[in-house]
């Protein structure tokens, strides 16, 4: 999933990896309004990329880099950019970059490095030279993050010696950010503490902010604060780790104040009549309904109530983001969402709550009025609690039961034990 805000849309650059010049302007548009620029990743060498026909692998494919970025160029109203990795000679290398310029990219990124190398191997700061002094757009030296980017100073130096316009990193910002401050750098500690308040502030995923925290702690991973880190599995155990507990408490305070000022400030959406099907624009967020209750529980518990073929889903993907949307056929009448959502139990749930919402039905949502489910679930949970109670009663009186019992074995073992030594004592 791809989240952004308002703060960084005119200095965030989107990369994707594609294979497929159709498919990368279907994603292009859906993001270009939101972003500085649009970039296409040709250099990635991990198996998971070059697979699929993309990264790296496009370098042996010059005809198709060509028809993607022709394709973006062409299709967006954002700049378009491409990074490559560096080609077995010097002449290819620069030839592909002609060869790109002439599409009408904004810029190119060089990786100097060959498509199996990988960061122990020198960077080749010739290549990324020669494709400097080849082109006229700006290229961007990128592949210096473990030999030569230490600091800031380091940064000109890289830019310096690849006759570069700019240069990229990726490792060593990614180990300490502040690696872009002219004043130095700042302690590692330091900088993991001011990411995870903009992870916080900003509703990270908590699995990214993990993983960022990790790349930040390096060698130090094994120690016992990257072992809390490691073991966190959510923002809040992630805050406790740093000790940044009060700051995170505060800060969801603030996000839900927000969050529900929104959603009451926001009219509800209206139902359109499409054909056959009634659509309105709803998403489905699972936080605003309590754990045990979804909105296609509430559905089929008002169709069974109104004694009524249970509620039948039909749900499609959209081939360029993979999205999926769902119409739900209750009494022969038909409700979709108009909007996509990111899997296809959440298609469901938004066209059960399209459904529910046209009827007049109470969804479910914490603090609505109470369906007819949620005070069955609520009665369930308290009888569940008193059979709870009643069977651990049942459980201890066994248990007593069963310990008065063992006793007047032991105590009948040991009688005839008595017994029968008095017997063996005057035998003798």
């Amino acid at each position: 999933m791809f989240r952004t805000c308002r703060k960084e849309k005119d200095r965030v650059v989107f990369q994707m990896g594609t294979a497929d010049p159709d498919r990368a302007l279907a994603v292009a548009r859906l993001v270009e309004k939101d972003v500085a620029a649009i970039d296409v990743n040709m250099g990635c060498p991990k198996e998971y990329s070059t697979k699929g026909g993309m990264g790296a692998a496009l370098l042996s494919n010059p005809d198709k880099i060509e028809a993607i970025l022709r394709k973006l160029v062409s299709g967006v109203s954002v700049p378009v950019t491409c990074k490559i990795r560096i080609l077995p000679t010097l002449e290819e290398t620069v030839a592909l970059a002609q060869r790109i310029e002439k599409v009408g990219v904004a810029a190119i990124a060089v990786h100097g490095r060959f498509k199996d190398e990988r960061p122990r191997h020198p960077v080749h700061c010739d290549y990324i030279q020669a494709v400097a002094q080849a082109v006229s757009i700006p290229v961007i030296a990128n592949g210096g993050s473990l030999d030569l980017v230490k600091t800031y100073e380091d940064i000109e130096e890289f830019r310096r010696a690849t006759g570069a316009a700019s240069v990229m990193l990726a490792r060593a910002a990614m180990w300490n950010a502040s690696v872009f401050s002219s004043q130095g750098l700042l302690p590692v500690e330091r900088v993991m503490e001011e990411y995870l308040k903009y992870a916080i502030r900003y509703d990270n995923h908590a699995f990214n902010t993990k993983y960022c925290l990790c790349q930040m702690l390096r060698d130090k991973v094994e120690s016992p604060l990257g072992k809390q880190v490691q073991a966190a599995q959510t923002n809040a155990e992630i805050s406790e780790a740093l000790g940044l507990q009060e700051f995170y408490r505060q800060t969801e305070e603030k996000l839900q104040t927000r969050r529900e000022a929104v959603q009451s400030s926001s009219p509800p959406s209206s139902p359109v009549v499409d054909g056959d099907v009634v659509t309105m624009a709803v998403k489905f967020e699972r936080r605003e309904y309590p754990p045990q209750i979804t909105p296609k529980m509430v559905l089929l518990e008002w169709s069974r109530k109104q004694r009524m073929e249970q509620p039948l889903y039909e749900t499609v993907q959209r081939s360029q983001d993979r999205a999926f949307q769902s119409t739900v056929t209750v009494d022969e009448k038909k409700y979709r969402s108009s909007l996509w959502e990111k899997s296809k139990k959440f298609a469901e749930q938004a066209a059960a709550i399209v459904c529910l919402r046209f009827l007049g039905v109470p969804e479910g949502r914490i603090g609505e009025k109470d369906s007819d489910l949620v005070c069955k679930r609520k009665r369930e949970s308290k009888t569940n609690g008193r059979t709870e109670e009643d069977r651990r009663k049942k459980l201890h009186v066994a248990d007593v039961l069963q310990e008065l019992e063992t006793s007047e074995q032991r105590g009948m073992k040991a009688g005839s034990e008595k017994i029968s030594r008095s017997s063996e004592t005057s035998a003798d």
